[in-house]
């Protein structure tokens, strides 16, 4: 027989198309129905506004389902003291009334059973819930965990200024034509809500609110037709993964991950949590959204940056282009200069640093080399032996070149200064660190501090291109490192990467021995060649992923191919913030120290990865 096409519920309001069929969704598709569920309309009155210094007076609830009352519960509260006079004169309850009335350690027993297995509602809720939730506390009464609805917010959403003036309980109550005027007291406000409830439930059901779990977000100032999308994430897993929001066309519009559950990050694209422009334009013109279930968080997010690489998906802003990315690159030729390149080339005796997010970070890190060494600046290759009538430029003159192009300079004695800029950009950077600190103390002390500032960031993006060329090396000549990482729940994330490259990953129970299991991945996992060092078989972004796992507290190096160290005196080691220079910098002038790079959030809901940790012990 031919498969059955699904459809999403139709709404009150709507007409269903000729030859449409009609599928009956699953509870777990709809949810429970709100005329099936049962409600305790709840309203308190205190003796003042807060919790903390005042206390309840009375408490009147209603409990109703399908709009009939199942049950009324009314009670006065000795608060412990005397009631405030405008409060009499507000509500009508006086202390003497009081006499006599139970404690709330009496009647707060009695309420939470009236309400239990109920969803709460009250006109400004968290007024309400506030006191009873204090008042549970105060008695050692531990709090059921109700679903609570605000009336107040219901109200604001299909309510407008044109109909009432405001959202108070008497102005809605007169605008419904509720049964009973609410006046202070406790249950006739209750019985007031439970009209005005009513009311709003029926303004909702053609917006598509019509279950439980739509007023979970009824509330939202979301437009109705993003809202009714909302059905898109309902066959997601409560998985970790990537999700793909697909147009017509089958176009990728949005790559995004959720390192806990696809359901529940794509729902929140239908609510008001929501806040990105485009992403609600997106959603308008989303079809499906297709998942991908990870068997980790980290393959989640290296997974996203793949796809967003591969679809470059309209909606998507983070890079996408790997390529693009710059690098500043020590030269092969006669006399080497300092250059800024789009990629790393197999060139015997070349240095990099980098990756840069721009050409102008890129720029600044050569301006901060060529502050600290004398090497030419001039972008033209020279020859070895120098032309005839070539003459040098303005830096020779102020002692910032030795004029190599005019044989001001030996080969040998440019070779010695070459090395000493080889050795800055990738060993150490004490002297690129100590020009410039010494240049940002002197202008601190002259009072120009925008142009601290400057030298500040010409160094700060000299050190982050440096330390992030040092992380990436090691790991990019590696073939092959597998790790582990001990869970909570005494179970393995396992993690093989080749090159820089995540090449496989897996999670084991606590009762799974991960060691066969890593030989496992080790045999099936992908090939990867091995790339031009330091840059890494992986966009840069998905190795610095993988370093942040590697760096965790707790992390167990179980196999290793190759050497993966940095240098003793790295630019990374410089920027940490226990370094000396690094306190030294934060010192001058009031200027922060400026730090390695680091792998930004990747997806919707990806931790902020570590700056510096301690390499992990090897098992």
């Amino acid at each position: 027989m031919p498969p059955t096409r699904r459809l999403r519920p139709v709404w009150a309001g709507e007409t269903v198309a000729p030859g449409a069929v009609a599928v009956q969704p699953s509870l777990d598709d709809v949810g429970t129905p709100l005329s099936d569920v049962t409600f305790v309309v709840v309203d308190l009155e205190t003796t003042g506004g807060s919790a903390v210094d005042s206390s309840i007076t009375e408490i009147g609830a209603v409990k109703v389902r399908g709009g009939e009352v199942l049950g009324e519960f009314q009670t006065l509260v000795d608060p412990g003291g005397p009631v405030p006079a405008y409060i009499q004169v507000l509500t009508g309850i006086t202390t003497s009334m009081l006499v006599g009335a139970p404690p709330i350690e009496e009647v707060l027993p009695s309420f939470l059973e009236f309400a239990h297995g109920s969803v709460l509602v009250a006109h400004n809720a968290p007024f309400d819930v506030g006191f009873l939730k204090a008042a549970a506390a105060r008695t050692d009464h531990a709090w059921p965990g109700f679903r609570v609805v605000d009336t107040v917010r219901l109200a604001r959403r299909v309510v407008t200024r044109d109909e009432a003036p405001n959202h108070r309980l008497g102005t809605l109550a007169a605008l419904f034509h509720a049964q009973v005027t609410p006046n202070h007291r406790a249950l006739s406000d209750a019985r007031a809500t439970v009209d005005v409830l009513h009311a709003l439930l029926g303004r909702l059901a053609p917006l598509g609110v019509t279950h439980l779990e739509d007023l979970a977000t009824a509330s939202d100032p979301v437009p109705s037709d993003v809202r009714r999308k909302r059905t898109l994430a309902d066959h997601l897993p409560d998985a970790p993964g990537v999700y793909l929001f697909r147009g017509p066309h089958d176009e990728v519009l949005y790559v995004g991950t959720s390192t806990t559950s696809l359901r529940k990050r794509v729902r929140s694209y239908f609510t008001s949590a929501e806040k990105r422009g485009r992403m609600v334009e997106m959603v308008r013109i989303a079809e499906r959204v297709d998942p991908v279930v990870c068997a980790t968080p980290l393959e989640a997010r290296v997974r996203e940056l793949r796809l967003i690489a591969e679809h470059s998906p309209r909606y998507n802003r983070r890079s996408r282009f790997p390529e693009r990315m710059p690098w500043v690159r020590l030269t092969v030729e006669p006399y080497p200069r300092l250059s800024v390149v789009r990629d790393v080339r197999d060139e015997e005796g070349a240095a990099y640093l980098g990756p840069f997010t721009s050409a102008g970070s890129a720029q600044l890190a050569v301006d901060a080399l060529h502050e600290a060494y004398a090497i030419r600046q001039c972008a033209r290759r020279l020859p070895l032996v120098p032309a005839r009538g070539a003459s040098a430029c303005v830096l020779a003159g102020l002692g910032r070149c030795g004029a190599p192009c005019t044989g001001g300079q030996t080969p040998d004695d440019y070779a010695q200064i070459v090395e000493l800029v080889r050795s800055g950009m990738l060993r150490d950077p004490a002297r690129v660190v100590g020009v410039h600190a010494e240049r940002i103390e002197m202008l601190a002390a002259q009072q120009r501090y925008e142009e601290a500032a400057s030298v500040r960031d010409r160094l700060g993006a000299f050190l982050r291109g440096s330390a992030r060329a040092q992380r990436l090396d090691p790991i990019a000549r590696c073939a092959e490192l597998g790790a582990a990482l001990r869970l909570p729940d005494g179970g393995w994330e396992l993690l093989l990467v080749r090159h820089g490259r995540l090449a496989a990953t897996a999670r084991v129970d606590r009762l799974t021995d991960p060691r066969p299991v890593l030989t496992t991945l080790q045999a099936t996992a992908e090939h990867v060649a091995p790339p031009v060092a330091p840059a890494p078989a992986a966009h840069p972004e998905e190795t610095d992923l993988v370093l942040a796992w590697l760096e965790q507290p707790g992390v167990r190096l179980v196999t290793i191919d190759g050497t993966w160290a940095a240098p003793t005196h790295s630019a990374q080691a410089t920027t940490d913030p226990g370094s000396a220079i690094a306190a030294h910098l934060e010192r001058v002038a009031g200027t922060e120290a400026p730090v390695a790079d680091a792998p930004g959030p990747v997806g919707e809901d990806a931790p902020e990865a570590p700056r510096r940790t301690a390499m992990p012990r090897t098992a």
